[in-house]
């Protein structure tokens, strides 16, 4: 059996591996048919499979064959179903063909169901929220080495790898400066006790990449996605992740509303707290740098010019954050002279 789709060229085939599992596997069909789906900033591909009187399907087809067991994916699926959290089922698995069968959540991220009433809006961002709380609180008491996520942190020198990754991605690949030696370590210096504070903090389960892009709208409730990547940071991560998303626009009003909220569900008081907002900040500028390269990265390695379109917002976001602290002033003069946003 040869089973084929195309894309909007229509000329594409179904990778070779695909082909297989869908031959292969139990859950599909002779007349069942895979279509793609648009993709992430990884190398995984993903397709859905349809057959008539069957629910949807979702292949995650991985770069290479993996060890299911092994598999981050499924490691960290395991540690955030014991929280609980809601997150894709596996169906199954094709370690040979590098594929995952996963449930199908559908096409609506928390970013798409943006239109909604301004009430649903609040109602489903607070549920995020509330996700976060959870995976800090439960993620404290699951804590064990068998675990990837807890042999993992944004220690110092992951933090610096990423800071790096935007110089040389963003500012160099992207906008193509060419930054002398003594600027290049000016820039470094000013960063250091950034990611010396933030490496310092005392470290809670993190989702690492907690926007509205990884959370799916499915039967009413947030699902949570692309969490392969967890480990252990500051507890303001996954809040900066979601509050200051490169592809959603917020006012300060719901940022602090939502921040407030969070620090309800923490026991922590539901007024202002001026060191968790200062901390919030601080995320802001490593976590939103970080998203600048990832964007410049995807544009001129990976020729994937999808994510150009969110590069204003999150430079917007950086600007805030540098004029508004003392501290960041000489930061903010060595990046402007090349950023002119940043001005």
């Amino acid at each position: 059996m040869i089973r084929m789709t195309t894309d909007a060229a229509g000329d594409l085939s179904l990778p070779d591996r695909i082909v297989c599992y869908l031959d292969r596997s139990p859950l599909v069909g002779a007349q069942a048919r895979a279509i793609p789906l648009t993709g992430d900033a990884s190398d995984r591909q993903y397709f859905r499979v349809l057959e008539a009187d069957k629910p949807s399907i979702v292949l995650a087809l991985h770069g290479a064959p993996f060890e299911f067991d092994t598999l981050p994916f499924v490691n960290v699926a395991r540690l955030f179903g014991e929280a609980p959290l809601p997150i894709p089922s596996i169906l199954d698995h094709a370690d040979d063909l590098g594929v995952l069968a996963l449930e199908d959540l559908g096409d609506v991220t928390l970013q798409a169901h943006l239109g909604v009433a301004a009430l649903e809006h609040r109602r489903l961002y607070r549920e995020a929220v509330s996700h976060i709380e959870v995976l800090q609180r439960r993620g404290q008491e699951l804590a064990s080495d068998a675990y990837i996520p807890y042999t993992l942190a944004f220690d110092v020198a992951k933090l610096t790898w990423e800071l790096d990754f935007f110089l040389k991605h963003f500012l160099e690949g992207y906008r193509g400066v060419t930054l002398e030696a003594s600027e290049r370590e000016a820039i470094r210096e000013e960063w250091r006790p950034i990611v010396e504070e933030l490496a310092a903090e005392p470290r809670v389960l993190c989702h690492r990449d907690y926007h509205s892009r990884n959370l799916m709208l499915h039967l009413g409730q947030l699902y949570i996605i692309d969490f392969q990547d967890a480990r252990m940071g500051p507890d303001t991560y996954d809040l900066v992740s979601l509050l200051r998303d490169s592809y959603v626009d917020f006012t300060e009003e719901a940022v602090s509303d939502l921040t407030a909220y969070f620090l309800a569900l923490e026991g922590r008081g539901a007024g202002y707290d001026e060191d968790f907002e200062r901390r919030f900040d601080l995320m802001s500028v490593q976590r939103n740098l970080k998203a600048l390269g990832t964007f410049g990265y995807q544009t001129t390695v990976r020729q994937n010019t999808v994510y150009i379109q969110y590069i204003p917002r999150t430079l917007r976001y950086v600007q805030r954050n540098l004029k508004r602290y003392p501290r960041f002033a000489r930061l903010h003069q060595l990046l402007s002279a090349h950023i002119e946003e940043l001005r």
